[in-house]
């Protein structure tokens, strides 16, 4: 996720380790060469387009560290948020979610006893968390009880009931929670936000910045979708009535309030936060992406 995309908006997610299984026939062992666990890996906008070199950005703090039979694919998406990219936010999330879903069935069509997980960040982190809620609640490509870790650093559609990993934050993603959550996936996911990142932190009052944020991941216009963007849409205008309605809003939208937002986000930017989940501690020295490492690779 990127400056532009946001500023844009308020103008509005390995075979058994020997590869085969126990007492096991010829006919139903896994072929050589299946890893214990297979990871994908969705990097965030504009680290990596579509038939990018693997191992961009944020996330090679993680799977450097992954030694062992865990084996590690980068999915190729085109991370593009505007449309004279090619492709707008939604769309490009949505071939994320496409080519890794397609990656992780390949693995598990071949190495039946392969464990699997998925891991993002930004908008990458928003992909794999729509991978595994459609795999948590049954929609998904591979049987929920197949993903053993999910790891999702500065979540825009992160809920405020997620397990976070790391110190308390306000609010939810910027985008919104995805409604139903993450099914029978939930027990295996992990998410970080850092204290200020506004991606994944956005204060639940704060209604202008929540629909600038819903209107970028709302932007694919796949028919598929539409009662997805609905139920989100539903949620969102409810908070808002519960809050008091369109004059809220329009309180928000005020010479004096866009003022204040603009400083904010200024600092917000100012403070590369977003850009340092590399050292950013979530507890006892640990930074997220070291923590995260150490969790898929606990999760073999």
């Amino acid at each position: 996720m990127s400056v532009k995309r946001f500023c844009a908006g308020v103008g509005v997610a390995a075979a058994v380790a020997s590869g085969l299984v126990v007492g096991a026939s010829p006919a139903s062992a896994d072929p050589a060469g299946c890893p214990s666990m297979y990871v994908v890996a969705i990097p965030g906008t504009w680290e990596t387009s579509s038939g990018a070199a693997p191992k961009p950005g944020m996330l090679t703090d993680v799977t450097d560290r992954l030694g062992g039979d865990i084996r590690t694919e980068y999915v190729s998406y085109p991370a593009t948020a505007f449309p004279w990219e090619g492709e707008v936010y939604g769309q490009s999330r949505a071939a994320a979610v496409t080519n890794a879903g397609g990656m992780l069935k390949a693995m598990a069509d071949r190495c039946g006893a392969t464990k699997l997980g998925i891991i993002g960040y930004s908008q990458g982190a928003d992909a794999a968390g729509d991978l595994a809620a459609s795999i948590g609640t049954g929609l998904g490509v591979v049987p929920a009880d197949k993903v053993v870790a999910v790891g999702l650093v500065s979540d825009p559609r992160r809920s405020d009931t997620d397990a976070l990993v790391g110190p308390p934050v306000v609010g939810t993603g910027v985008g919104g929670p995805r409604v139903g959550g993450f099914g029978y996936v939930s027990p295996v996911v992990r998410t970080f936000c850092a204290v200020g990142d506004l991606y994944c932190s956005t204060p639940k009052d704060d209604y202008v910045a929540r629909l600038a944020g819903f209107h970028a991941v709302s932007s694919n216009p796949a028919p598929d979708v539409a009662d997805q963007y609905t139920q989100e849409a539903q949620s969102l205008i409810a908070d808002l009535a519960a809050s008091g309605g369109l004059p809220v809003l329009q309180g928000q939208l005020s010479d004096q309030a866009n003022a204040q937002r603009q400083r904010e986000i200024e600092a917000f930017y100012r403070s590369g936060i977003h850009q340092e989940y590399q050292t950013y501690d979530v507890g006892d020295g640990v930074s997220a992406t070291r923590w995260l490492a150490r969790y898929l690779a606990d999760a073999v």
